[in-house]
């Protein structure tokens, strides 16, 4: 079943492409024969990949004929022959056209007497060796499932190498018409025992490869959710996901008339029995057991087998160890419509009654889905609800929040009372799982109709959903207004403080979060059970104690407090202590490689907790931030790529974003970075200084490599209105990025703005007289950016080489590479302008033009490639002949490739575009463009065959 979108990619089969070509030309002796057979279901992409094959077989000067045969039986023999004869003709020269018609001739003729069908097959080989002319043959066949007996016997006399030609056959194969005693099953038994033939059984495709098909076909990335519920329809059916995806496309709802024909023919193929077994697994809980479909099918146990066995040769139905499932989802949808209401509701209702007559444990959730379905709600919703308690035990929020969802649906029309329980549950299950706007709403819900909840319980509640959902003013208000309530309890305004504090902290305002913190704590003495107050206060104070006064005894309680929730056992606590512990170490106080171990542990940790969405994203952008500063970009990334899966949401997002965004500026990578910093900017309404002063400091940076300065200068002075933090590193870095705009600016010969400069001075100057109070990790990482600062004044006036070689060294201390190639790249341009040393300066290109190399940071590479051109300095070691020398052999030839170009480089050799490496792992298609470039630089080669030979040759 070919698709009639041509233009589409061939995805997911280039290594069946290059196994076929192999069998057929490469590694077949001349006069010999080969054969292979492509099986699968129909739609699976046999028809495209015939016409992929035969293209490249005919490019290849292989003498190419295709043919395809009908579903007419045996009469028109050698009819794909004959078709494939009529099309050669017309392709060739006169000469050879005269003996394709003698052969077409000769099928007219009466083969007469008891040796007539053996003369005939000799003749046709004959005729295909002359026609051939000494090159390869290849007979292509489509459908052979309906091929005539005639044409059966042919191949069978080609491929035994009865005749004298050298002869290929690739035919496809639709495996679920090879049903019962099929004829062509006994000549594929008897050909497989031929060494030359192979059977190649098309899979559907991966997930990769089917988002990779449906983009072609939309003309766009999709969304996650939007490939998820396009994967789980389609089965990864190539057919079927173009269906869907030109659906998409067009804006068209529902199943398209082409598709639902398609199953529907299938379906109707199947004997009687089967029907009733097709339509019980399409209504069932995939996997449906055996045992259960014996019950509501009620046949009799060999009928029921020999009707599923019909189910699994039609390929509509996959059978495994746990059960059967529809092998495409479509097909649920396609049957939900050929059933009456009342007989659908009986299918369910026939679940249900079998689920809770099975003895052992009740299947719940099962149990919910079967009764709402048959029309009973009352029955349905105790299921639900003993579901989500289930869910909420193994820690599966996100199941959880869909059981009580569901529940809530089911308790429309009882009383007040007992809905808003269900609310309540929902609502914090959905805050637990990343949903923070479903939280929002539910909880909105919960206030109108629930009378016994107290103000003070409503705003905290609140507080907490707006906190998660990035809207940190609000939910600083929210925390405010709870305290105010005249109805607020001990315990409760201890909760109240100690979430207060935690939001401070979030928010980098330590000494206000201190302060709270002491507060939460105070209260919590007089409220019995705060366990959970004591542990978020702990935490905050710990943080505001290691930041600004004493960083082994603040680190000390919030290991104590990481201590105290875990043996608490609620998991929120557990994650908010990972998280702060992380935080601290791989930002104030420096300690990158601890702090990305305690991150990554972290994420394992709250991922078993059943908070993968919300902490675990949260705990996997720390460990990116961490891996950028150190210099391990590639790690960074595959980090990034993680966490993306999780598809987070609100202050999730927002971090995750400003993370990979991190390293999409530090690649070059100006289309990502513009569409993150978009996507965080419009998520962060009512955010705080803690994420808006780096989206405007990432902002400053990529506008520079843009060359856009006044955009620069614009987003620095935004951030310097965020006035509400005690974070001096982010303060800092902003305040670099402005001054080095401005030193940009007078390097290009455009205004440089006094006043900008002039405030900026002033803030440095406050900023290090802060520091002076804060911690000594934290002094050491802020007198790092002063010095690039003061660096970058100088280069407003007459740059000075020896303030650049200080911050070089101060970030050569701190292991971070990036800052410390920047400041040397910026120390030689001083000395180099002083026309002093330039010795000098050519060591300091080398060694910064290695690490930017390392990296993968293009702009900053390319800035030391222009410097040392204009002053003709060689960064790379050469040859007598001014070329590079080789690097050795084997493995030792990628040595200079960073762990992600040696990723891209492998899969450029596999023949993979930019697009489809990017899909694979996760990154976009720009950023995989600037690591090709790379590792064309590094290899010193112009071309990806060069590239892909080098590669090769190194795995040898």
């Amino acid at each position: 079943m070919a698709s009639d979108v041509d233009s589409t990619p061939l995805v997911g089969r280039a290594d069946l492409v290059a196994t076929a070509r192999a069998a057929l030309l490469d590694d077949v002796a001349p006069g010999s024969t080969a054969a292979v057979f492509l099986t699968g279901e129909s739609g699976v992409g046999k028809t495209r990949l015939l016409r992929e094959l035969g293209q490249r077989l005919g490019d290849a000067g292989a003498l190419v004929l295709t043919g395809s045969c009908l579903d007419i039986g045996d009469a028109s023999p050698l009819h794909p022959l004959r078709q494939a004869l009529r099309r050669l003709d017309v392709d060739l020269p006169p000469a050879a056209a005269a003996s394709v018609r003698a052969l077409l001739a000769m099928f007219a003729e009466d083969a007469a007497g008891p040796d007539g069908a053996g003369a005939l097959l000799e003749r046709v080989a004959r005729g295909l060796s002359v026609i051939a002319g000494g090159r390869p043959v290849v007979l292509v066949l489509d459908d052979l499932q309906w091929v005539d007996r005639t044409t059966r016997q042919l191949l069978l006399y080609l491929l035994a190498g009865l005749g004298d030609l050298q002869l290929s056959v690739l035919a496809a194969v639709r495996s679920e018409s090879l049903q019962g005693a099929h004829p062509l099953r006994r000549v594929l038994t008897e050909l497989r025992r031929l060494r030359s033939v192979q059977v190649l059984d098309l899979a559907p495709l991966d997930r990769a490869a089917a988002e990779q098909l449906a983009a072609a076909v939309v003309g766009r990335p999709l969304p996650p959710e939007a490939v998820e519920q396009l994967c789980q329809r389609s089965g990864g059916n190539p057919f079927v996901v173009e269906e869907l995806a030109r659906d998409l496309r067009d804006g068209r709802d529902g199943l398209s008339d082409t598709l639902r024909e398609v199953f529907l023919a299938r379906v109707d193929a199947l004997p009687q029995p089967a029907h009733r077994v097709v339509h019980a697994v399409a209504a069932g809980v995939e996997p449906v057991e055996h045992w259960l479909l014996a019950q509501v099918v009620a046949l009799p146990e060999q009928d029921l087998l020999d009707a599923i066995r019909a189910t699994v040769a039609h390929r509509l139905v996959v059978s495994s160890h746990d059960g059967y499932r529809l092998r495409h989802r479509l097909v649920a949808e396609v049957l939900e419509d050929e059933l009456l209401p009342a007989e659908r509701a009986l299918l369910h209702r026939r679940y249900a009654e079998a689920l809770t007559a099975a003895p052992g444990e009740l299947h719940q959730a099962r149990l919910a889905h079967h009764w709402r379905l048959a029309g009973e709600p009352q029955r349905a919703l105790p299921a639900a609800v003993a579901a989500a308690q289930e869910a909420e035990r193994l820690y599966g929020y996100a199941e959880a929040h869909r059981h009580w969802s569901v529940a809530v649906e089911l308790a429309e029309g009882l009383p007040d009372a007992e809905r808003a329980t269900l609310l309540r549950h929902a609502a914090e299950a959905a805050h637990h799982c990343g949903e923070y706007a479903r939280a929002l709403a539910l909880l909105e819900k919960l206030a109108a109709i629930d009378v016994d909840q107290t103000a003070c319980e409503l705003h905290i509640r609140r507080a907490r959903y707006l906190a998660a959902a990035g809207r940190s003013a609000l939910a600083e208000a929210e925390y405010q207004r709870a305290l105010d309530a005249a109805d607020c309890s001990p315990r409760q305004r201890a909760t109240a403080a100690a979430h207060l504090a935690e939001l401070l902290l979030q928010l980098g305002r330590y000494a206000d979060a201190g302060q709270w913190a002491k507060e939460a704590l105070s209260l919590a003495e007089q409220a019995e059970g705060a366990t959970t107050e004591v542990v978020l206060a702990s935490m905050a104070l710990g943080f505001s104690e290691a930041y600004r006064q004493d960083p082994d005894a603040g680190l000390a309680v919030l290991r104590r407090a990481l201590t105290t929730a875990e043996r608490a056992g609620r998991p929120e606590d557990v994650a908010l202590a990972y998280l702060h512990l992380a935080e601290l170490l791989t930002g104030p106080l420096n300690r990158m490689e601890e702090g990305v171990v305690v991150a990554r542990r972290g994420a394992e940790r709250v991922a078993e907790l059943g908070l993968g969405r919300s902490y675990e994203t949260r705990l996997l952008a720390i460990a990116t931030n961490g891996l950028f500063r150190v210099g391990q970009w590639a790690e960074a990334e595959k980090v990034v790529a993680a966490a993306l899966r999780h598809r987070p949401s609100g202050t999730d997002a927002v971090e995750l974003l400003l993370a990979r965004c991190r390293l999409s500026v530090g690649y070059g990578d100006i289309e990502a970075a513009d569409r993150d910093l978009d996507a965080v900017a419009t998520m962060l309404a009512g955010g705080g200084a803690r994420h808006v002063i780096p989206l405007l400091t990432l902002r400053a940076g990529l506008a520079m490599w843009q060359g856009r300065h006044d955009v620069a200068r614009h987003a620095v002075q935004r951030g310097l209105t965020e006035t509400r933090s005690d974070d001096l590193v982010i303060v800092a870095v902003l305040v670099w990025h402005g001054l080095r705009a401005e030193a940009e600016a007078k390097a290009n010969r455009t205004s440089v703005d006094d006043n900008a400069v002039r405030r900026l001075r002033q803030i440095v100057d406050r900023v290090a007289e802060k520091s002076v109070r804060a911690a000594q990790p934290v002094r050491d990482v802020v007198d790092g950016y002063l010095a690039l600062c003061a660096a970058e004044v100088s280069r407003l006036d007459v740059t000075d080489p020896d303030l650049w070689a200080r911050a070089a060294a101060a970030w050569d201390h701190r292991n971070h590479p990036y800052p410390a190639a920047y400041s040397r790249l910026r120390q030689a341009e001083a000395l180099l302008a002083r026309r002093r040393r330039t010795a000098t300066a050519g060591k300091l290109l080398r060694q910064a033009y290695q690490t930017t190399q390392g990296l993968g940071a293009v702009p900053l590479t390319d800035e030391i490639r222009t410097l040392a051109g204009r002053a003709r300095v060689t960064l790379e070691d050469t040859g007598p002949l001014g070329a590079r020398e080789p690097a050795g052999v084997g493995g030792e030839e990628l040595a200079a490739l960073t762990a992600r170009e040696r990723e891209v480089l492998a899969a450029v050799a596999e023949g993979l575009t930019n697009r489809e490496i990017g899909q694979r792992l996760y990154i976009s298609e720009r950023t995989i463009g600037v690591h090709v470039s790379h590792i064309f630089d590094k290899l010193q080669v112009r071309t990806r065959v060069q590239a892909s030979a080098i590669f090769l040759r190194s795995r040898t």
